[in-house]
């Protein structure tokens, strides 16, 4: 049965509760996840899961430190996680703060990796993207992330 992880780093709690919410939605749409800080997960743990969602705060129009030294670190690995499903989301302080260019980044990296990204015509188009605490909007951004990660998912899995 496949099964999925959500791995995020936050230092406000904001990029967590995205997480959860994303881990949850997962969870709901039949698909097994859990959700871990990046300071809990190791490399090679990655390569177990088939959908691998990663979540940052924007810092400088760019992902944290903690989350592109787990991409780094993966880089030895190149190869093993062609074909599985990844997405991304980011939190900030300012609209036009660099969201877009922190979920870029994560997912240029799951491109070259062979990972699978699914755009959503609908809403935040590359991942959810929180401007501070998340409100109802971010909430249903994440559950609809969650969801559609989830199906394909299990439908490449099937």
């Amino acid at each position: 049965m496949p099964k999925g992880i959500v791995i995020y780093y936050s230092r406000t709690g904001n990029t967590k509760e995205m997480a959860e919410i994303i881990a949850r939605a997962m969870n709901k749409t039949d698909l097994p996840t859990e959700c871990r800080s990046v300071s809990d997960v190791e490399a090679n743990e990655v390569f177990g899961y088939d959908a691998i969602v990663i979540g940052s705060p924007t810092y400088y129009g760019q992902m944290a430190a903690q989350i592109k030294q787990l991409i780094d670190d993966l880089v030895g690995r190149h190869g093993k996680l062609d074909g599985k499903v990844g997405a991304a989301f980011t939190s900030s302080a300012n609209i036009g703060g660099g969201n877009e260019t922190t979920i870029m980044g994560i997912i240029e990296a799951m491109l070259i990796s062979g990972m699978v990204v699914q755009g959503d015509p609908k809403g935040d188009h590359y991942g959810p993207v929180s401007i501070s605490k998340p409100d109802k909007r971010v909430e249903k951004q994440c559950q609809r992330c969650g969801r559609r990660v989830a199906k394909l998912t299990n439908k490449m899995m099937a």
